[in-house]
């Protein structure tokens, strides 16, 4: 916030994180459409991989300090305690304390920098699995008939991909950069007041 040109770092981190996730998304509509499900190994890492990315994005939403990032913290990190016997003691040690606060900001700060290291390394293995099964395809098996090269035809197909991505999300990062952001969350963080509506975005 208080350096130049911090607020189009914070829309392209902020917004590239909505984009990934639409990205995820039609991945495993891809996947589910495919039956790709049946390759048990390849769908359970890719599983545990929207988890992660998951958490990753959550500890991220939280960084900021606002209304709706302290809020938010409070709302998902109390359904812990919700746990037997053990969920308030595990909701205090996340915490770092007993109420959200500076340590928790702290320890969520180091986890969203830790889990996309594991992201990547999970990434690898996902890759690796699926090269050992063979991707799925709409036809359904591995046919040695009608194939073409893979450049140009491919190469092109997604260098086009990637431009119309890219001019996309920098029309929504330098026009539209607060489309996807609760006008709330622009309040700093005040456990006194609670906001009418604790939501994520989309």
């Amino acid at each position: 916030r208080d350096v130049n040109y911090g607020w189009l770092i914070r829309s392209i981190h902020a917004n590239g994180a909505s984009l990934f996730f639409i990205f995820i998304y039609i991945h495993i509509g891809r996947g589910i459409y495919y039956s790709s499900f049946f390759f048990f190994k390849v769908w359970m890492s890719g599983t545990l991989i929207i988890f992660i990315l998951m958490a990753t994005a959550f500890l991220g939403y939280i960084l900021p300090w606002g209304q709706m990032s302290f809020w938010g913290a409070t709302v998902i990190t109390n359904l812990i305690s919700a746990i037997p016997y053990l969920g308030q003691s595990i909701t205090y040690w996340i915490w770092g304390g007993f109420s959200v606060d500076n340590n928790t900001l702290i320890r969520f700060f180091s986890l969203h920098f830790i889990l996309p290291f594991i992201l990547m390394i999970m990434s690898i293995s996902h890759i690796i699995l699926i090269h050992e099964k063979g991707s799925s395809n709409p036809l359904g098996g591995a046919l040695n008939i009608d194939k073409i090269p893979f450049h140009p035809y491919f190469t092109i197909k997604d260098l086009l991909g990637i431009f119309f991505s890219f001019l996309f999300f920098s029309i929504f990062v330098l026009l539209y950069p607060y489309m996807l952001m609760d006008a709330e969350n622009f309040n700093m963080a005040n456990p006194m007041i609670t906001p009418p509506h604790i939501q994520p975005e989309w």
